[in-house]
């Protein structure tokens, strides 16, 4: 029998345009009155003033124009979500570059070695490295070369598989979670709410420093049990053949940490600072972004010594590693592009107010976490959520006196916490697999942390809703 495979995020999107347009014929087409919030400079809808207009179902034409019409108009040619797309490719050929010189590598190694004879102090400091990456930029799948870098030490120090795993894992997944500055969730979010990704940001930081100390403790805990202990390890049964397997297969070759590459890092860190500084104080957007990203990529270049031919190269596969995610946003955005063409986006807003009426700003945005927790297993990707779920759920919260960007956090925060453990993401599943970690262990030993940390960011979410 031919094993089930889970369906890519693009035909997800694509069924549930199919879907939203067969609505279109069902539900009943509606308008609110609107006003304009200066504050974001857009227009948004005004509570209680719902009433329905005449229909326009979406048939054959809209369906197969919609993904067309996620990044600009066809008809216009005005444009929609190609800005954002072109800087997710600009910034994947930047993080391609950098990556390239090995400066992410050697940083990574030269921490590892330096901590050589303190062994515990490589979880909370490696733990730390990853989680920057994950909150800047959204480290998934490149964390993926380091299991096999990581795992010998830590089966020599005497920890487990699992540990080395934990490190990597959910380091790299607390920083994706917080997301402070990271452009393919915070950013594409904020983007398709209609405000700047600045906003919500100190909020942002308190969930990312106290999940990250909650994450560091709770695998420090379980490796020093298994130090002690070995038969504690919940792959006990496997410890002599993980010893067989990775520290008779760990290699050299490690890029060293020389001055070059402390440049380039210095540099990867002032490419997201400026970044911050200006869309907060020079009013920069998604083109002034991905021309920042660019010249960053020349100087990296130019620094690291790449050839041009090396360095177009690299870039340009760099940017097409993340042309599904670029994908993905223009499909996304055509369900709303339906939803809009159909006039039922906002009899969809209206159910949800009136769902929501009555709710006080702590239950209305713990009840939108819960909404994304379960969104987040239907739609995998984590871009390709946020331009689906905010153009309607962002509007929610101007009915609940509640700041958008909280309903970004919120977002944000569900899409980290299930993606620590959804068997439809490559980075789980083949950290584990590296790891020879199986699924079932995993949830075994993440489950207690999952409840730990969806406590910690109701909490976070309630006092910031009242804030």
């Amino acid at each position: 029998m031919k094993q089930f495979s889970f369906p890519s995020a693009y035909t997800i999107l694509v069924a549930i345009i199919i879907f939203v347009a067969i609505l279109t014929w069902i539900v009943p087409a509606g308008q609110y009155d609107t006003r304009l919030d200066e504050a974001i400079g857009k227009d948004v809808p005004i509570a209680g003033t719902y009433h329905e207009v005449d229909p326009n179902p979406q048939g054959f034409e809209d369906v197969v124009l919609a993904p067309v019409a996620g990044f600009y108009n066809p008809d216009t040619y005005e444009a929609n979500g190609i800005d954002v797309a072109l800087f997710v490719l600009f910034i994947g050929g930047f993080l391609a570059v950098v990556t390239h010189t090995g400066a992410i590598d050697a940083g990574i190694a030269a921490a590892m070695s330096g901590l050589e004879g303190k062994e515990k102090w490589m979880i909370p400091i490696l733990m730390f490295v990853f989680s920057m990456g994950g909150t800047i930029y959204g480290m998934a799948e490149e964390t993926l070369p380091f299991y096999l870098l990581l795992l010998p030490v830590m089966i020599a120090a005497g920890y487990d598989a699992l540990t080395a795993v934990a490190v990597i894992l959910i380091g790299a997944g607390i920083g994706t979670l917080a997301s402070t500055v990271n452009p393919f969730a915070t950013v594409i979010a904020s983007d398709a709410a209609g405000i700047s990704f600045t906003e919500g940001l100190n909020l942002r930081l308190v969930i990312y420093v106290i999940g990250l100390l909650v994450c560091i403790v709770y695998v420090m805990r379980y490796a020093e049990k298994v130090r002690k202990d070995p038969s504690m390890s919940l792959v006990a049964s496997m410890q002599q053949s993980n010893n067989d397997h990775f520290l008779s297969s760990s290699e050299g070759g490690v890029p060293e940490l020389n001055g070059q590459r402390k440049i380039i890092l210095l540099l990867f860190l002032v490419a997201f600072g400026i970044m911050i500084w200006g869309v907060s104080s020079q009013g920069w957007w998604m083109a002034r972004m991905s021309a920042l990203f660019l010249v960053m990529s020349i100087v990296v270049g130019i620094v690291g010594r790449l050839s041009e031919k090396e360095f177009t190269d690299t870039f340009v596969a760099g940017a097409a590693d993340l042309l599904g995610v670029a994908l993905v946003i223009g499909i996304a955005r055509g369900i709303v592009i339906v939803m809009n063409g159909g006039m039922i986006t906002d009899t969809v807003l209206f159910w949800a107010e009136r769902a929501v009426s009555g709710l006080s700003s702590i239950a209305f945005i713990n009840v939108m976490y819960w909404i994304q927790i379960m969104l987040s297993f239907f739609v995998p990707s984590t871009s390709g959520l946020a331009v689906l779920t905010m153009p309607i759920m962002a509007p929610l919260a101007d009915f609940s006196n509640v700041g958008r960007d909280l309903v970004i956090t919120a977002y944000q925060s569900a899409s980290g916490v299930v993606n620590l453990i959804t068997p439809t993401s490559g980075v789980v599943m083949g950290g584990l697999a590296i790891g020879r970690v199986s699924y079932n262990k995993w949830l075994s030993f993440v489950w207690p942390l999952l409840v730990i940390l969806s406590v910690l960011l109701m909490i976070v979410l309630s006092i910031g809703a009242v804030a």
